[in-house]
């Protein structure tokens, strides 16, 4: 099993979940968060001042899934939400040594699924 975790732009959210559902992919943990990277934040105008935003607003979305299906998944996150733009977000990759539904004690696959 493998756990990818991918930080996107907010607006993309939507469509990606769209995406992973049309597959059969439901199990989604979805955090808010902030970050900055090459794009070294944004600069914003309130009333006629300019104000420089250090931190950029990224969902981060978290799912466990088998090993078979890594390709087509991070594939699908790359097409929903690539805009060719910096700050599209990052994608990473962990190994998952076991997973345990806690109501059950299903271990493995059969707890993710």
């Amino acid at each position: 099993m493998k756990k990818i975790e991918a930080i996107i732009r907010p607006d993309k959210f939507q469509t990606l979940r769209n995406k992973l559902s049309s597959i059969g992919i439901g199990g989604l943990t979805v955090t808010e968060a902030a970050g900055t990277g090459k794009q070294k934040g944004q600069k914003g105008v309130f009333r006629g001042t300019t104000f420089e935003i250090q931190l950029v607003p990224k969902i981060k979305v978290e799912m466990v899934v088998e090993a078979e299906q890594l390709d087509e998944i991070v594939d699908l996150i790359i097409e929903a939400c690539g805009t060719g733009s910096v700050g599209d977000g990052k994608i990473f990759v962990y190994p998952v040594e076991d997973t345990i539904r806690i109501r059950t004690g299903e271990r493995g696959k059969d707890a993710v699924l």
